[in-house]
C-alpha cells in the first residue's frame, strides 16, 4: 500500500512538473531568441504604416486562429481552415506573417513558433494604431494540421445569445466578449455581411444606412465584396469610437448593434463609450485570455520552419 502511494505521489509530481513546464511565460524567449519581440514589432509597424488596414487583418487572423482549436497557428496553414466559408477570401496578412517568420528564422533557427509570432503581431498591430499594449505570455507551439471546427467562429449575423454562447465556449465572459468586439474599431466588412442590416433592420441610424446603400445595393450578388469601415468615425485609429457608434445605432454589423439594443450588455457598452481607459484595460485583459485558449506547449506540436506548411 505504501509502495502504491509512493508511486501515485511520483506520478502526481511528474504531472505537476509537466504542467508547470508547459505554462506560457512572457520571458520564454529571453535567452533562446532575445531579439524576437523587437523583430516582430518593427515588422508589424512597417506593415501597418504601409497599409493601415493590415493592423485589423493581423488582429483578425489571431482571433480566427484562437477560436478554432486554440491558438496554434492552424489558420496559417494553406488550405483547410483558410478555405472555410468564414475565412475564404476575407483573411489577409499571411504574407506579413511569413515575412516576420523568415526574419526571425534568420536570427533564431526553429525557435519561435508561428503561433507566438501571430499572437505578438496582433498586440503590436493594436499598438501601431494607437491602442493599448499588454504583456504577451509566450511558449505556444504550432499545430501539425488545420481541421478544426470553423463553426466556432461567431457570424456577422449572430444574436446576442449566440455571441455569448460562442465566447463562453472559449471561457470568455460577457465583458470579454464586448471588449473583444471593440476590435471592430478598426478594419472593414464586406457588403454581403451587412446588407440585411441596411435594408431590413430598424435599429439603425437612417442617415448612416443611407450613406452605405450606394456602395451596397439591395440585390445580391451586386456589390457583395464592396467594403465599408466597421468604425466610420475613426477607421484607422484603435480607440473607443466603436462604442459611441453603437449608442447612435451606427453599428455596421448585426452582431455589433446587438451589443446595444436594450440588452444585458448595454451598460458595458456605455461604460466603454464613456471611458477609453476602461475599454483599453478590458480589451488587454480579454486578449491575454483569448491568447491562452488551448495552446500547444511543451513537446506538443512543432515549431514550423514555414508558417504555411508543416515540417516535412
Amino acid at each position: 500500500m505504501a509502495s502504491a502511494s509512493c508511486i501515485s505521489l511520483v506520478l502526481l509530481l511528474a504531472v505537476a512538473a509537466t504542467a508547470a513546464s508547459a505554462q506560457l511565460s512572457s520571458t520564454f524567449y529571453d535567452t533562446s531568441c532575445p531579439r524576437a519581440l523587437a523583430t516582430i514589432k518593427s515588422s508589424v509597424a512597417a506593415a501597418v504604416s504601409s497599409n493601415p488596414r493590415m493592423g485589423a487583418s493581423l488582429l483578425r487572423l489571431h482571433f480566427h486562429d484562437c477560436f478554432v482549436n486554440g491558438c496554434d497557428a492552424s489558420v496559417l496553414l494553406s488550405g483547410n481552415e483558410q478555405n472555410a466559408p468564414a475565412n475564404a477570401g476575407s483573411l489577409l496578412g499571411f504574407g506579413v506573417i511569413d515575412n516576420i517568420k523568415a526574419q526571425v528564422e534568420a536570427i533564431c533557427k526553429q525557435t519561435v513558433s508561428c503561433a507566438d509570432i501571430l499572437t505578438v503581431a496582433a498586440r503590436d498591430s493594436v499598438v501601431a494604431l494607437g491602442g493599448p499594449s499588454w504583456t504577451v505570455p509566450l511558449g505556444r507551439r504550432d499545430s501539425t494540421s488545420a481541421t478544426g471546427p470553423t463553426s466556432d467562429l461567431p457570424a456577422p449575423d449572430s444574436s446576442l445569445t449566440q455571441l455569448q454562447d460562442a465566447f463562453s465556449k472559449k471561457n470568455l465572459n460577457t465583458v470579454d466578449m464586448v471588449a473583444l468586439s471593440g476590435a471592430h474599431t478598426i478594419g472593414q466588412a464586406q457588403c454581403q455581411n451587412f446588407r440585411d442590416r441596411l435594408y431590413n433592420e430598424t435599429n439603425i441610424d437612417t442617415g448612416f444606412a443611407t450613406s452605405l446603400k450606394a456602395n451596397c445595393p439591395q440585390s445580391s450578388p451586386n456589390g457583395d465584396g464592396n467594403l465599408a469601415a466597421l468604425d466610420a468615425t475613426t477607421a484607422n485609429a484603435f480607440d473607443n469610437a466603436y462604442y459611441t457608434n453603437l449608442l447612435s445605432q451606427k453599428g455596421l454589423l448585426h452582431s455589433d448593434q446587438v451589443l446595444f439594443n436594450n440588452a444585458a450588455t448595454d451598460n458595458t457598452v456605455r461604460n466603454f463609450a464613456s471611458s477609453a481607459a476602461a475599454f483599453s484595460s478590458a480589451f488587454a485583459t480579454a486578449m491575454v485570455k483569448m491568447g491562452n485558449i488551448e495552446p500547444l506547449t511543451g513537446t506538443q506540436g512543432q515549431i514550423r520552419l514555414s508558417c504555411s506548411k508543416v515540417n516535412s
